[in-house]
């Protein structure tokens, strides 16, 4: 790959989930500061948000879809790590700041803040109470008086991925008295109500990557397969169809993330499109999938890529944003590459168990076509929710049906686990 980009890491660089907005440090060394990009105008442009102060490097960053930016700003405690939360956003040739208030954490690292929330209002952090085997999850702003405790779930969690449009469903990687990683659900409306999102083996590291509202698309990482070895594989929310793990998506001495999925792709999750970093000992690119497809795309990214920042248009068209000396504020358009299209073999060649029924079935197609040659399917709790029971005696169960995809915002949620 010889027009990889130099691997500038997009750590800091957070954009809105409507795509609006985005929020980075801009500076460097002892002049470092909030600096906002405005990214659904005719063309993009940076707002610097400066005070007073420098902000310390590594400063976690939120922006919201009026505007503003949340900062998170830490300061040494003798028992733990004080996290203070304000809100920045320009005031003609100065910068307005609101202070927030404060969460206090046990020690670095246990308190971080979670992906911004669709409804582009509320912001959440998450706390890992070590003593208690406890996560916290905060509403850091968007709340009435400062900080406010909205749940907690037992276990460590990691992780979080948005579920649906209004910023009421959240996706978490929970660790549950030592034993593997499971993703779960948590109804932020109910208290915190949990509920089992992925489990595709007793003894698997599921753990959620990124999610879509409108296809139900789930994109995860896994071991499943091969027990201490992680793979990224699929799945749809509601359908009986196993978790995939697609064979094009394995590369060799390199680093596969995504980080970005098409939206608008209502009951098709097998047409959205799925940007993933790849960093390699030449650098960094961009690969594009679809899960449709049995291959994996790899494109040129711009020089001065945030490497791992981008988001999708619902037309298909992937925005990656950059910074270089000539342009401090950049985003390029990168549309898919044409390539010859991969036909798909007749759907009597895909025969396979569904997951958690433990008998063979009719043959029935993966959504979209059949399943790559080399890929693997695991059966087991897939992203349905929730363990699939027997069919009662006399239920007509004797034959299995597959589900139509169901969007996020309208697949049920079964064996809740009370809010703690």
């Amino acid at each position: 790959m010889a027009d990889c980009a130099v691997d500038t890491p997009a750590r800091g660089f957070t954009i809105t989930a409507n795509g609006a907005y985005a929020a980075r440090l801009g500076g460097a060394g002892d002049t470092r500061y909030v600096e906002r990009w405005t990214l659904d105008g005719p063309e993009p442009y940076a707002v610097p948000l400066p005070l007073g102060r420098p902000e310390e490097p590594g400063t976690p960053l939120l922006p919201l879809a009026d505007g503003r930016v949340l900062a998170d700003r830490t300061a040494p405690r003798t028992d733990g790590l004080r996290h203070t939360f304000s809100l920045l956003y320009p005031t003609g040739p100065a910068t307005g700041e609101l202070s927030l208030g404060a969460v206090e954490a046990p020690a670095p690292g246990a308190l971080t803040l979670l992906p911004p929330s669709p409804d582009g209002i509320c912001a959440y952090a998450m706390c890992v109470e070590a003593d208690t085997d406890t996560t916290t999850l905060w509403l850091v702003a968007g709340g009435a008086f400062g900080p406010e405790r909205v749940a907690a779930i037992r276990g460590r969690c990691t992780g979080g991925v948005w579920l649906d449009r209004t910023g009421r469903m959240l996706a978490l990687d929970r660790r549950l008295d030592g034993g593997p990683v499971k993703t779960v659900t948590v109804d932020l409306e109910r208290g915190g109500e949990v509920t089992p999102l992925l489990e595709i083996t007793p003894d698997s590291n599921d753990r959620l990557l990124l999610a879509d509202a409108d296809s139900g698309l789930l994109v995860l990482r896994s071991d499943a397969p091969s027990p201490g070895h992680d793979r990224l594989a699929w799945g749809v929310l509601g359908s009986a169809l196993p978790v995939r793990f697609p064979e094009c998506l394995r590369l060799d001495d390199a680093a596969v993330t995504p980080f970005a999925v098409q939206p608008g792709q209502v009951l098709l999750p097998e047409d959205c499109g799925v940007a993933l970093r790849i960093d390699a000992a030449a650098g960094s690119w961009v690969g594009l999938w679809r899960p449709r497809e049995r291959r994996m795309l790899h494109a040129a990214v711009p020089p001065g890529w945030l490497a791992g920042a981008g988001l999708w248009t619902a037309g298909g068209v992937l925005r990656l944003p950059y910074v270089t000396d000539d342009t401090p504020c950049g985003v390029a358009a990168l549309a898919e590459p044409a390539g010859p299209a991969v036909p798909a073999p007749s759907p009597e060649a895909d025969a396979y168990r569904y997951p958690g029924v433990g008998r063979r079935t009719d043959p029935v197609p993966e959504p979209g076509g059949a399943r790559e040659p080399g890929a693997e399917t695991v059966s087991g709790t897939g992203p349905g929710g929730g363990a699939r029971r027997a069919p009662e005696p006399g239920s007509g169960g004797g034959e299995t049906k597959a589900c139509r995809p169901v969007p996020l915002r309208d697949a049920p949620l079964t064996d809740r686990e009370p809010a703690d």
